[in-house]
């Protein structure tokens, strides 16, 4: 799916205001639960030993990507989805596979044997793509991140969504499987943790849609004087975590040669 998507960082007592706004133009997320649509996502971020991708995020290469493993709600409730996130430009591109919890181990990405489980070969070709990908780099485990998710799709436009992410925490790890059910969780939506010198802890609001931005989200930006901000929830969890154990040493000829591919 190709789509322009915008992130803000907004204060927690701006969101009923901008839930009213988007009311006629959006309903919310199936998926979600309770009185507002929640639901948890946990990913698992995977990068070489160099840290190329989180380098590429750090030198804002106009073309780079991101190796992630997600999976929703309680860890082993929903399938792993092998995802390759690309930002070419202002475009984002993402291919997805779904592969059943039980199923899930290292050893699809690694061993040569191609799982049964997708259902079409659309899925299948993706995860090809993002097997190569971790082959080619020798990328592996680096952390989780986990945060919940309010979401709101639209109701009038072909694509369109609006989503609130709250409760931000991170977990290092190399585990292809735990899923952060071995490991303590550390927070990162506090002000300091969030590095954007506010006076709050924000909530990342998060505008998604395909090739032309509806004019209700013009409207929305301009009524709430939103600005727009980079906001990579695994590049600000390795920088927390350099505040405990030091920044990871990375490459930098091998972080400026990841983001031309």
């Amino acid at each position: 799916m190709t789509r322009y998507e915008a992130k803000y960082i907004i204060p927690r007592s701006l969101i009923p205001q901008i839930r009213a706004f988007i009311a006629p133009f959006c309903v919310p997320d199936p998926y979600g639960r309770g009185t507002y649509p929640e639901y948890t996502i946990t990913t698992l971020q995977l990068d070489d030993y160099e840290f190329s991708l989180h380098e590429a995020k750090v030198r804002e290469a106009l073309t780079r990507f991101k190796l992630r493993l997600r999976t929703y709600g309680e860890i082993g409730s929903a399938p792993v989805f092998a995802e390759v996130k690309a930002k070419l430009d202002q475009t984002i591109v993402k291919t997805r596979s779904a592969i059943p919890f039980e199923v899930w181990s290292k050893e699809l990405v690694f061993g040569v044997k191609v799982p049964s489980c997708f259902k079409s070969v659309r899925q299948e070709v993706d995860f090809l793509q993002f097997k190569r990908l971790v082959w080619e780099l020798d990328a592996r485990p680096v952390l989780l991140v986990r945060y919940v998710r309010e979401s709101y799709v639209g109701a009038v436009d072909r694509y369109a969504r609006v989503t609130f992410d709250h409760k931000l925490q991170y977990q290092m790890t190399d585990s292809w499987t735990d899923f952060g059910r071995g490991g303590e969780w550390r927070k990162m939506d506090s002000s300091e943790a969030q590095g954007f010198g506010l006076a709050y802890s924000g909530v990342v609001l998060e505008v998604k849609t395909l090739s032309h931005m509806p004019v209700w989200v013009l409207d929305l930006v301009e009524r709430f004087q939103l600005k727009k901000c980079g906001n990579c929830k695994y590049s600000t969890a390795l920088w927390r975590e350099g505040l405990f154990r030091g920044h990871p040493e990375t490459n930098e000829a091998a972080a400026e040669a990841m983001a031309q591919l």
